[in-house]
């Protein structure tokens, strides 16, 4: 009997490591993202923090502040998407010249010698991740503008306050939105660096994966910005009352 041939000279190892890449990664997506968006991580917190920020900006005349607060962040996903232009290009470049890339890297000492087709699929699926950030990143400004745009036709103050919070709960809709599309593009970041250690063996491919969702991990949920933000949105609470939160005793419930 012939052996079985796994597509592109993937060694078993090759292949439970891809594996195990897209099952981390696709899981913390699916948790942080989904499960969890209101059952106490930092995402969830600050998600808190914006109906608490969207709830006052609509309770006051004087909104050029929130306008620049604004523009402060849709510049930060802006240099993200163009910074990311940049890496996508370089990639293009190095698989345009792959014979030559495969040859130095195979020369390096730290790095097992694998074939080319699947030194080819390496720099490729590279190139996907930070794609895949590029549209997150592009997604996200789009949704910064729309929050901009629910901003700039928002009501007078004087406007009855039940219509007042709901229009408010729907802007911080948005932003959050925004915010969640923004982060999915960072967390790509993240999980490149960790094909990057594919380059150099399996095991190190499956080791940074899950150090880097380890990582994001304590930073949702053992971090001091998430101490600090965990204690403010309650006391801010007190003062704005944004859905799902006890006024009086200004504690979060899970509406």
């Amino acid at each position: 009997m012939s052996e079985i041939q796994l597509p592109l000279s993937l060694s078993p190892l090759d292949v439970a490591a891809l594996v195990w890449f897209f099952l981390v990664w696709g899981s913390y997506n699916l948790v942080i993202d989904r499960l969890l968006v209101r059952r106490g991580g930092l995402n969830s917190q600050m998600q808190l923090i914006r109906e608490i920020w969207m709830r006052r900006m609509f309770a006051r005349d004087d909104r050029v502040g929130d306008a620049i607060l604004l523009g402060q962040l849709i510049q930060s996903v802006s240099f993200f998407a163009s910074a990311t232009m940049l890496l996508v290009a370089a990639l293009v470049g190095v698989l345009a010249a792959v014979g030559s890339a495969y040859v130095t890297f195979m020369s390096l000492a730290l790095i097992v010698p694998t074939p080319r087709s699947v030194f080819e699929l390496k720099l490729g699926l590279l190139t996907a991740i930070f794609v895949f950030a590029f549209f997150k990143f592009t997604w996200a400004i789009r949704q910064y503008n729309y929050c901009s745009a629910v901003i700039g036709a928002a009501p007078d103050p004087n406007v009855p306050e039940d219509v007042r919070n709901r229009l408010a709960d729907h802007a911080a809709a948005v932003l959050s939105l925004g915010v969640t599309t923004f982060n999915g593009g960072l967390r790509a970041y993240y999980f490149a660096l960790a094909v990057l250690s594919w380059l150099v063996h399996p095991w190190a491919f499956i080791l940074v994966t899950t150090w880097m969702a380890a990582i994001l991990l304590i930073r949702q949920f053992r971090s001091r910005a998430y101490d600090a933000i965990r204690d403010c949105g309650p006391i801010m609470a007190r003062y704005s009352g944004p859905p799902g939160v006890d006024k009086q005793a200004g504690k979060q419930t899970l509406s």
